[in-house]
């Protein structure tokens, strides 16, 4: 361990629950940033002259983007570390959202593609900001802590769609759709600032006392992951990616997550556009509607967490612990496809309100990482588990506006998101087996 000086003069501190608030606002950020098109869609797809297929490529951009530098982003995590790379990927990801609020000012014929252009920078630079988030966590929150820390920034997704579908649905509404874009990058832009002056390495920070480092030390934090000589200065081990991809349990783990974003990216890409076109609610009701299923998304990602943790903590196997709140989560998020036998949108939204609490209650696929990935590649793991997992994030939009465009109706769509929850069930009920962390073969 470190013997880096700290803040000795104190008995204890908290400082990880700081720390663990910075990256659920920065996270929030985050995912408002990519559900800006969703919110927005109807009026840009009406001004740039779009038709579904085309909203769903230009949604499909981001996910290129986000995929492809997944492994490059985990690779640079691990090389320079958690706080340098995710300082330049916010900075980033505010800029080029800042700028789709401009595409406007170009003649329609290059509108689209200008647009596809900056999605697709987008999700370049927002690649690496889930594996830092799972690194942090595996840095600063001993074992026993992890899977409601892991939770909590998780669930951010869900409080970001809550607060700000409403703020970015009022935009619309009222200053036109560029200000949604423009306020997102100003708003990331400032969280950049806070960034760089509060978020420090445990070993490092100036306000963590020796008692919580021992403590977060002694139960599993690898406290010292970004110290001086324990970063991993060569380039990805490929041999090591190897290992984990021929390993059924975190193929059963990727390929859960896969699924499993399978809803997320439903309900952040054609969720809106859906109570628009297919339950004919205006944009400004659609901001306000759809922060409900945000906010079950929100609790029921919390307490996820929490439950397993608990189970943990009574003395069941982390295998019990992980694998009960996902399968039930999962089973309740099948919910969705019921919204095909109703015309009455209070049944719809709490049907919606329903899968989206399972959701977000199964979504445990980051604090399993966290238990499993190789202590040398804790990045790199976390990059390769986000290729499979956004994969969806390409798949699911164009899909669903393929469907939408060939059959004239969302009912296709809904029962394609129901069978991803129940197959996300069978990854971790079928494929996982044991969860322990992988040991990797040294060559």
């Amino acid at each position: 361990m470190s013997t880096t000086p700290l803040a000795t003069h104190k008995t204890t501190s908290h400082v990880r629950y700081v720390i663990l608030l910075i990256i659920f606002l920065v996270t929030a950020v985050n995912y408002a940033d990519r559900a800006t098109l969703s919110i927005a869609g109807t009026s840009v797809a009406k001004d740039l002259g779009l038709d579904p297929g085309q909203m769903g490529e230009i949604f499909s951009a981001f996910g290129w983007a986000y995929l492809v530098m997944q492994i490059p982003g985990g690779w640079l995590l691990d090389r320079f570390g958690s706080k340098r790379v995710y300082t330049y990927s916010l900075f980033f990801w505010s800029l080029f959202t800042l700028l789709q609020g401009f595409v406007g000012w170009f003649p329609l014929a290059y509108g689209a593609f200008t647009l596809f252009v900056l999605r697709f920078m987008l999700g370049f630079a927002e690649a690496p900001s889930f594996p830092a988030n799972a690194r942090i966590v595996a840095a600063w929150f001993p074992t026993k802590e992890r899977g409601t820390a892991s939770a909590i920034f998780n669930s951010a997704q869900y409080f970001s769609l809550a607060i700000f579908s409403p703020l970015l649905g009022w935009l619309t509404y009222a200053l036109g759709w560029m200000h949604v874009f423009t306020v997102m990058g100003v708003i990331g832009f400032i969280l950049t600032i806070a960034w760089v002056k509060y978020l420090h390495n445990p070993n490092k920070h100036p306000s963590v006392s020796r008692a919580e480092l021992d403590y977060m030390a002694a139960g599993g934090a690898v406290v010292d992951m970004d110290a001086p000589g324990s970063i991993n200065r060569d380039g990805p081990k490929w041999n090591y990616i190897k290992q984990m991809l021929t390993d059924r349990m975190m193929l059963g783990v990727f390929f859960g997550q896969y699924f499993i974003n399978s809803i997320t990216w439903f309900f952040l890409t054609w969720f809106p556009i859906y109570l628009v076109q297919d339950k004919g609610m205006s944009i400004l009701k659609v901001g306000l509607v759809a922060s409900i299923p945000a906010l079950c998304g929100f609790a029921g990602g919390v307490l996820g967490g929490v439950v397993s943790d608990y189970l943990l903590k009574r003395g069941l196997s982390l295998t019990a612990a992980r694998k009960i709140p996902i399968v039930v989560g999962m089973l309740l998020a099948t919910s969705v496809i019921l919204c095909n036998y109703t015309n009455n949108n209070v049944i719809v939204v709490a049907l919606m309100a329903l899968a989206f609490f399972g959701k977000g209650f199964g979504a445990l696929g980051w604090p399993v990482i966290s238990d499993t990935a190789p202590k040398e590649i804790v990045g790199l793991c976390g990059g390769v588990f986000n290729v499979f997992g956004n994969v969806a994030s390409i798949v699911t939009p164009l899909v669903i506006g393929y469907m939408v465009k060939e059959l004239h109706s969302f009912n296709a769509a809904l029962i394609f998101v129901g069978c991803s929850a129940l197959a996300a069930m069978l990854c971790y009920l079928v494929v996982v087996g044991e969860i322990k962390r992988l040991v990797l073969v040294k060559s």
